[in-house]
């Protein structure tokens, strides 16, 4: 079986947490699900992949975190097409602009984006954003 990758960046743990609830959607659908830091793995380890999860919170002027996560999407765009890719992440400010602009950029390089839309909240995730992110791990396994 494969595994279904959710790779996150977090500074305080709500995208993390949100990471791990989707990987617990996956794990109660019956597949594999490995959750791991973008640190910790190599965008070429999603080439072969036909879905996986990508989550970052909203930095700066609503932006993906620039240091690691934006050149592990830089690397993704180059084989996304065909791809179906779970988005999430955490915000603390804004109204979620850089979650659209993302989910546009992705789409753009030819992958296909679960529910054509992220799954976002504000600041730390409640029990309906953690449901939510379960049932986008369930959805993600069946793809």
């Amino acid at each position: 079986m494969d595994k279904i990758y959710i790779v996150y960046w977090s500074q305080t743990g709500n995208t993390q947490a949100m990471a791990e609830a989707i990987g617990q959607g996956v794990t109660e659908a019956g597949s594999v699900a490995e959750v791991t830091d973008v640190s910790s793995i190599s965008p070429e380890t999603l080439k072969d992949a036909k879905a996986f999860a990508l989550g970052c919170p909203a930095m700066g002027a609503e932006e993906l975190e620039e240091g690691e996560f934006e050149p592990f999407v830089k690397e993704v765009e180059d084989f996304a097409e065909g791809k179906t890719i779970a988005l999430f992440g955490a915000y603390g400010w804004g109204d979620g602009q850089w979650m659209r602009d993302w989910t546009e950029r992705m789409k753009d390089a030819g992958a296909i984006v679960l529910n054509g839309e992220g799954i976002i909240c504000q600041e730390t995730p409640d029990d309906n954003v953690l449901s939510r992110c379960r049932e986008l791990g369930a959805q993600i396994s069946r793809v």
